[in-house]
């Protein structure tokens, strides 16, 4: 009597899409980069983080430096914070509309650290790709608010302050909040919460540029 095969086919991997895989290089790289620096982390350190091979990494990304600018699309998230802010921008709310670019920035911070991080080593680093994050982040920020600012002082509300650097001063505090959190690992009072923070802030700004 013939015996039954009972061995189960081995199965084949699932090959991921391509719009997947392209996500896990960039997210293993990302992870590197904010660890190791730009230039102290290889492709193949890359491509072993991401279980791929090395000759997958050049497929997606042709040089090194187009993965540097996928990752800073990827993690910067400008456009979500300003479409957040424009929106807030409608109804004339001075506080609401800077708790929200607060908030947002904050948030997404906390969520995802590693953009703090990779900012700071391309700008130490003197890499090519810190003038992409600049433009990228701060100075899209810096227009959006600049330019409320400008807008809040050719109305009466605010006093004739310098848009631009108002608008450094309110970001300033931001960046300062999340550089000691999320940088530097400061555990704040347990009654100082992320929105209290936020309100200070808000509540300091405002009593500066009031008419």
């Amino acid at each position: 009597m013939a015996r039954l095969n009972t061995t189960r086919p081995l199965r084949t991997p699932r090959r991921l899409p391509r719009e997947e895989r392209r996500e896990q290089i960039i997210h293993a790289a990302a992870d590197l980069f904010s660890r190791k620096g730009f230039r102290g982390t290889t492709t193949r350190e890359v491509a072993e983080a991401a279980k791929v091979s090395e000759a997958t990494v050049f497929k997606h990304f042709a040089t090194k430096e187009a993965l540097y600018a996928a990752i800073i699309e990827a993690k910067a998230q400008t456009h979500q914070i300003l479409d957040t802010a424009m929106a807030a921008a409608g109804g004339g709310n001075d506080a609401k509309v800077l708790k929200t670019i607060a908030r947002e920035m904050i948030a997404r911070t906390q969520a995802d650290p590693t953009l703090m991080r990779l900012l700071f080593f391309s700008a130490l680093e003197g890499h090519a790709l810190s003038d992409l994050f600049f433009r990228s982040r701060v100075q899209t920020m810096d227009a959006f608010l600049s330019h409320y600012i400008a807008d809040r002082v050719a109305a009466g509300a605010f006093r004739p302050v310098d848009p631009m650097q108002a608008s450094w001063n309110f970001m300033g505090m931001i960046s300062y909040h999340v550089l000691l959190r999320e940088l530097f690992g400061l555990k704040p009072p347990q009654h100082l919460t992320t929105e209290r923070a936020i309100d200070e802030m808000v509540a300091l700004f405002l009593q500066g540029v009031r008419a």
